[in-house]
């Protein structure tokens, strides 16, 4: 398939143009203009750029980009990356807000699906735009299967504040390392927030709030949105796949 026919593509499923976002997204390194293989991962270390291009990539797409509004010199790690992409021929693509806040394949979106929660409803304003979401669980649902759904569908370990109800009715989630949102999750009277990362004043926010709080990682939290794009595209070009997991516990 034609690499710009993918990134066109994938540019207006995520409405990438009408989001305002410190990452440049889309179309970061252009290379080979024929793709049959995509790799998908969170974040394009070094690590997770070696993995590709020795598994034959011919795309690697992911969340956290090399391109984030800033001019930065070409030496150390950064350099080595640009001189892998550019021998093994390699285009990398990343969707950073756009992946987060949509509602099929965003991470949040896809985090709530998950636990089965239902009415969901753009939720965590961040420089002006509604990244996250919330939902409910209309019969309620206990604060340990919650953890243990994210436990399993996350391949996370969790660190909880169980201030809050027992039973959740209500929960909102923006994923990665959004603690400094919180606020907005009391402000919505919601029972439970799940993020990625947690600061140390988190803790007594919660209980002096009676509201539960989930950290569930950065990168673990970050991985639905990529691999749902995975499997869209795998569908929609027919393309060969392939996630690279370069486990993160932050």
């Amino acid at each position: 398939m034609n690499r710009d026919k993918i990134i066109d593509f994938v540019n207006i499923y995520l409405d990438s143009e009408n989001i305002k976002d410190i990452s440049r997204n889309g179309l970061q390194f252009e290379g080979v203009p024929e793709v049959k293989k995509i790799a998908f991962g969170v974040s394009a270390s070094l690590e997770c750029l070696k993995r590709a291009a020795a598994s034959g990539t011919d795309m690697l797409i992911v969340h956290h980009g090399l391109l984030w509004g800033k001019v930065q010199p070409f030496r150390g790690p950064f350099k080595q990356k640009l001189e892998l992409l550019f021998k093994s021929g390699m285009s990398l693509a990343a969707w950073h807000l756009p992946l987060d806040k949509h509602p099929v394949c965003g991470n949040n979106a896809r985090i709530l699906k998950m636990l089965g929660a239902e009415k969901l409803k753009p939720f965590g304003l961040y420089d002006g735009e509604s990244i996250g979401f919330k939902g409910t669980f209309p019969g309620g649902k206990s604060l340990d299967t919650v953890i243990n759904i994210l436990t399993g569908g996350l391949g996370s370990d969790i660190l909880g504040f169980r201030f809050g109800p027992k039973k959740i009715k209500t929960l909102g989630v923006v994923s990665g390392g959004a603690d400094s949102m919180f606020p907005q999750a009391i402000e919505a009277g919601l029972d439970l927030y799940i993020t990625g990362e947690v600061s140390e004043s988190v803790q007594e926010t919660a209980r002096e709030n009676a509201i539960n709080f989930i950290s569930a990682g950065h990168y673990n939290t970050e991985k639905p949105g990529v691999k749902a794009l995975a499997e869209l595209l795998k569908k929609k070009f027919r393309v060969k796949i392939e996630f690279i997991d370069v486990p993160n516990p932050v």
